[in-house]
């Protein structure tokens, strides 16, 4: 699937994925051990964190347990429709995740749950490249990690059909760290359907310049 056609994928389903989807669960309590991690570091500032949340959806699972005045990203312009609906005092963006519509070092955190397997693993690279340049350094990834190497489209996917595509778990791992993310430790949660999955949590390197990231050209401020 090309972009576009993931667009209109994730128009087609978002409101049956939200109304099936568990709101509550184990990964969403990872975001606890998130915000506490960011608490704890004096970098971030006073005041709550700036967090962008990549692939929000409706909003209801991720964003709504961050701070006020989060930023929520997505593709599909139904998903963000939705999450106005749900997270009322977020910010919420239009986008793609391999090429970020903000400015450099925006960022104390991002979480990016059931989202990057969605573009193809060729570009996961530009997205951990992008992810690793909107973060200010030492900010955080709260990522979900494949757990294997795959490229489909699932048809018949929350009654639509939808795109999916992982390089495999330990390639993931090292796209993380050549994109300058450190410290990377795993947990297994329940997923939003009910399933366990692995998420990775990493923190990007004070020095951290990876290799073909984008530029802050275009970028705006959310």
């Amino acid at each position: 699937m090309d972009r576009n056609a993931v667009r209109r994928a994730w128009d087609a389903v978002a409101e049956t994925y939200a109304a099936r989807r568990d709101p509550d669960g184990s990964d969403a309590a990872l975001i606890d051990d998130l915000l506490d991690a960011l608490a704890g570091d004096p970098a971030a500032g006073d005041g709550d964190p700036l967090v962008l949340d990549v692939g929000c959806g409706d909003g209801a699972r991720t964003l709504a347990n961050l701070p006020p005045g989060s930023v929520g990203l997505d593709v599909s312009r139904r998903g963000l429709d939705l999450a106005r609906e749900t997270v009322p005092d977020a910010r919420l963006v239009h986008g793609e995740m391999s090429a970020l519509p903000f400015a450099a070092d925006r960022f104390d955190a991002i979480t990016a749950y059931h989202a990057v397997f969605h573009v193809e693993r060729e570009r996961h690279p530009d997205v951990y490249d992008e992810f690793a340049r909107v973060l200010r350094p030492g900010g955080r990834l709260l990522a979900t990690l494949p757990s294997g190497r795959f490229e489909t489209v699932r048809r018949g996917w929350m009654g639509g059909e939808m795109f999916f595509s992982a390089p495999g778990r330990e390639r993931t791992l090292d796209q993380l760290r050549a994109a300058g993310f450190a410290e990377v430790e795993t947990r297994t949660a329940t997923d939003p359907l009910g399933s366990s999955t692995e998420f990775a949590f990493a923190k990007l390197k004070a020095d951290a310049a990876p290799d073909g990231g984008a530029t802050e050209s275009g970028a705006t401020d959310p």
